[in-house]
């Protein structure tokens, strides 16, 4: 059988791997995907994951669960050379080693893109994946805990004060939910009042939400600002050392909660360690059937996609257009790909892809959105209801519809959970000092009594 090997179980790699398994015959090829985490992550559920409107589980779909006659490996692939058709695999465990291939297609994702801005690397959190909006959930509803029980002064103001970075989707989302949590909050925490919550959004360019035009996009800043919120455009973060926040514009505060979403880089492996075709942006070259290369010379049995690729968006009706990276392109890309090695491996021509977008939809905070779809424009509660619908539908699998959909109704009903379960993050520190409420005074090498 051929081999065919995927890396990475994002979006493009889980759908890419799904509608492989659904249509290879038996004894046609044998396919592994490698990731190091065994779940893909349906990101646009993220920021309702900071907000609890989605358990967290519940955003992270089982490759196993999925993917039955796949063979998952937990690790990271950190070399490809397709001149040996080789990756070289570094598991979570032992030795790196290599793997061989006869189809190889590449979907490992982008990863965070930063900067060297003093304090972020030990400050801020991401919000890419699943534990860190979990993170981001348990410290703002620990600040209101911690914050509730001292007086007024620096270090109340301190835990009541977030700074999200970026004002793409990812930031403005992740903003706009956390706002909501933190202003629904506080009926639970009469100690605070909805003055002291100071939120910050910080944007290097003019206008956020770049997908949307000019007046929506006006539209979400104004929308946010009437909640309090204070929107910093044309502006950039400087340092963020020990939590103290110093932006381009001489802001300076200190902020208990710093998330960054500024943004995609891409893979390490894509942009440094391959030997395969890259751009100036340290994308993979793609033509418009997926395969690795150019219209003229493709890189043989080598496929990409996602936003790892930089694929001809033959749609935009422009020469050199590309698509850009979103989960509505990576998981049509993923099923485009499905089919393209298919036919690849049956003497059949490969199809071009072609995606037409649906528009583009936004969370902005319980009972708050924004669509677009061409001049078509609805706000608020309307639009808040079309991102439910159409991520409800989107998300793999009708287990996973139904699991979130039972959240959001329960939720309609006794509203949202609001405990914190920030210890599971050191879960031996109860077991250590619950018996003795000194000890976690001692040492780390104390002996224990």
């Amino acid at each position: 059988m051929r081999e065919i090997l995927i890396v990475g179980g994002g979006y493009a790699g889980f759908y890419t791997a799904w509608g492989l398994e659904k249509k290879l015959r038996r004894g046609e090829a044998h396919v592994t995907v490698v990731d190091p985490r065994p779940y893909m992550t349906y990101q646009p559920f993220l920021p309702e994951v900071v907000a609890g409107s989605v358990e967290a589980r519940h955003a992270a779909v089982s490759l196993r669960r999925h993917l039955h006659r796949t063979r998952l490996i937990a690790g990271s692939v950190t070399e490809i050379r397709n001149s040996d058709r080789t990756v070289t695999v570094r598991p979570e465990s032992g030795p790196d080693y290599q793997l061989t291939y006869d189809i190889l297609v590449i979907t490992a994702g982008a990863v965070t893109r930063t900067f060297p801005i003093p304090g972020i690397s030990d400050q801020a959190f991401g919000l890419k994946h699943v534990e860190e909006a979990v993170a981001i959930r348990d410290r703002l509803l620990t600040s209101f805990d911690r914050a509730a029980t001292l007086p007024e002064g620096p270090e109340r103001k301190r835990l009541l004060t977030a700074t999200f970075v970026g004002g793409g989707f990812s930031g403005v989302e992740g903003f706009g939910e956390a706002l909501s949590l933190a202003t629904a909050l506080l009926k639970h925490y009469p100690e605070v009042s909805a003055q002291e919550l100071d939120f910050h959004l910080v944007e290097a360019r003019g206008r956020i939400l770049p997908e949307v035009t000019d007046q929506p996009g006006e539209w979400v800043v104004r929308s946010l600002q009437k909640r309090g919120a204070q929107v910093h455009l044309n502006t950039q973060l400087t340092s963020a050392q020990d939590g103290h926040v110093v932006l381009s514009d001489g802001t300076e505060y200190d902020s208990g909660l710093i998330v960054w979403a500024a943004g995609n880089a891409a893979n390490p492996v894509v942009h440094n360690h391959t030997d395969l075709p890259v751009d100036e942006r340290g994308l993979l070259i793609v033509r418009s059937d997926l395969r690795v290369g150019t219209e003229t010379d493709a890189v043989p049995d080598v496929w990409a996609a996602g936003d790892d690729a930089s694929v001809p968006d033959l749609a935009a009706g422009r020469p050199g257009a590309r698509t850009v990276p979103n989960a509505q392109h990576a998981v049509r890309q993923g099923k485009r790909l499905a089919k393209n090695i298919l036919a690849s491996l049956r003497g059949r021509p490969a199809k071009d892809y072609v995606h037409h977008s649906l528009g583009v939809v936004a969370t902005l905070g319980l009972g708050r959105g924004i669509f677009q779809y061409r001049r078509l424009v609805i706000k608020g509660f309307p639009a808040w209801l079309m991102h439910r619908g159409y991520h409800v539908l989107a998300v793999p699998s009708w287990e996973r519809k139904v699991r979130v959909f039972a959240v959001w109704a329960t939720a309609a009903f006794y509203g949202r959970d609001v405990v914190s379960l920030a210890s599971v993050q050191h879960p031996r520190e109860a077991f250590l000092t619950e018996g003795d409420p000194h000890r976690g005074d001692q040492p780390a090498n104390a002996p224990v009594r």
